[in-house]
């Protein structure tokens, strides 16, 4: 990192009807530079990127590359500035190939008449060198969501950029995949390249990046040397205020029961998990842990009918439940939230109302069979003020929350048909920490009350903050157990990764059990 300013934004504003995004903000990055945008949801930072970025314009102010004032009117025109950047919603095309997909704006661009895709695929290789071993030839709708990611990232390195902005780059990234990044952020840095890092991750932002900026309301709030300041000191100038409640408390000796109010027996599906049998306590949140790929969401979308062809017994309160399909799941009250909240979790397009009663629209109907509007709006105001959902009127597009309250809609979704148990899947991925909070604390209000709460999470700190007990999933089965003092990161992460035949090793980690 040298001295040289690269890009400077001045006083730059935007407003959105009455809302006002973005208030006078300065911001400068300097060369080679690896720099941190943090704030909540709603602060104002992808609207400063986007602005960058020369998908939105700003109402006043100015930005200036190399001291040279510039005009931003376009990505393609972002793109010949030099600006490259990976977007923290996916934007790939699913039906053509990785290779296809990485090379797209090249491809467009070129004169030939004929694409050369031996060429193609072997550049893709090159890329990909750096980062993972996917072929270039397979279609982008095979991979798993991390595996996307790391195209959207391959992408923007095989652009001849000066400034790249990256968008929670590891929100669907394995530990292995996110240091893996980080070594080739670092790298870029050591060439002059500059980096505008967007992540709600503490961790991240002290262990690789040299300075951060805080947004809050749309407004610039501080920038500091990392050296120079402390996670707390970031989040507090994040919320405007003091958060030492990010995980509520546990369950303490008097709640813990032994009832039994969910079960699986000896549950299996022939691609991806075998011999699963776990148990659910009345009021515990019980963790799913693993590497991405071990089999956690495939488990809870198995059980929930989502898919997979699968074999074994559930038992709700102890009685055996007959699932082939989410509707069957559904009317046993056993619901799941997916990790794609954008994709699987909301209908952005839809109201807010529209979205609550979604899952079972019987209740909200009339006799007739239409809906009744009232009683829609009910109840969508009901669970919005029991889950502090921030919104205009319950009637706008669930497009117009922040993140954090997108995730809050799809959480009020599964709560309108009264579910006994919910699998939550990344819960809050891209979610910032005044909303992760309120998220951690409702689950935990939600299993006092009786509900069944299984957290299939890739945050360690999360799993070991929220859960009573969590299971390590392994290559698709059970590879352990941890609770207690026994739960740290350290017994987590063995137990996700070392040989089954390691009895040792497993004793170990699993905190002297076998």
């Amino acid at each position: 990192m040298c001295s040289q300013t690269l890009l400077k934004i001045s006083k730059v504003s935007k407003s959105f009807g009455a809302t006002k995004a973005l208030k006078a903000v300065d911001f400068d990055l300097l060369k080679g530079e690896i720099h941190a945008l943090a704030g909540e949801n709603g602060a104002g930072k992808s609207t400063l990127m986007n602005i960058i970025d020369g998908i939105l314009q700003p109402d006043s102010g100015d930005i200036y590359i190399n001291e040279e004032k510039v005009t931003i009117s376009s990505p393609a025109e972002a793109q010949k500035l030099g600006i490259g950047f990976v977007h923290q919603e996916i934007a790939l095309c699913p039906d053509i190939s990785v290779a296809e997909n990485i090379f797209m704006a090249q491809t467009n661009a070129s004169k030939s008449l004929l694409m050369n895709y031996s060429n193609l695929h072997d550049r893709a290789r090159e890329v990909f060198a750096k980062l993972s071993p996917i072929d270039p030839a397979t279609m982008v709708r095979e991979l798993s969501i991390s595996n996307q990611q790391l195209v959207e990232i391959a992408k923007a390195l095989t652009l001849d950029c000066q400034i790249l902005i990256l968008d929670e780059p590891t929100a669907a990234l394995t530990e292995k995949e996110a240091q893996i990044l980080f070594g080739i952020m670092k790298s870029l840095a050591a060439t002059g390249i500059s980096i505008i890092y967007i992540s709600h991750r503490m961790v991240e932002i002290f262990d690789n990046c040299d300075r951060v900026s805080v947004f809050r309301d749309g407004a610039h709030i501080t920038t500091d040397f990392v050296k120079d300041i402390t996670p707390d000191d970031v989040v507090n100038s994040m919320v405007g205020r003091v958060i030492t409640d990010l995980y509520p408390p546990k369950q303490t000796t008097e709640e813990k029961s032994e009832e039994i109010i969910f079960e699986a027996c000896n549950y299996n599906e022939t691609s991806w998990f075998r011999d699963i049998s776990f148990a659910l306590k009345k009021g515990e949140i019980l963790g799913f842990s693993g590497l991405i790929g071990a089999g956690r969401s495939e488990i809870a979308k198995g059980i929930c009918g989502l898919e997979g062809d699968v074999t074994g017994e559930l038992k709700l309160d102890n009685v055996t439940l007959s699932i082939n399909s989410y509707q069957d799941s559904i009317a046993n009250g056993i619901v799941y939230l997916s990790e794609d909240r954008k994709g699987d979790g909301v209908f952005l397009d839809m109201s807010i109302a529209a979205n609550i009663s979604a899952l079972d629209v019987d209740r909200v109907s009339t006799s007739a069979g239409f809906i009744d509007k009232d009683q829609e709006l009910s109840q969508a105001r009901e669970l919005g003020d029991r889950l502090n959902l921030k919104r205009g009127h319950i009637t706008h597009s669930v497009s117009s929350l922040s993140g954090g309250n997108q995730q809050k809609v799809a959480i009020a979704k599964m709560l309108s048909i009264k579910p006994r148990i919910i699998f939550l899947d990344e819960p809050t991925r891209g979610v910032d920490v005044g909303a992760k909070s309120e998220i951690h604390k409702i689950l935990r209000d939600l299993s006092r009350e009786g509900v069944g709460i299984i957290v299939i999470s890739s945050e360690l700190p999360e799993l070991i903050g929220l859960c009573d007990r969590v299971l390590v999933i392994r290559e698709g089965t059970i590879g352990g157990e941890v609770t207690g003092d026994a739960m740290t990161e350290e017994n987590i992460m063995h137990l996700a990764s070392i040989a089954q035949s390691d009895p040792i090793l497993m004793q170990t980690a699993q905190g002297g059990r076998a």
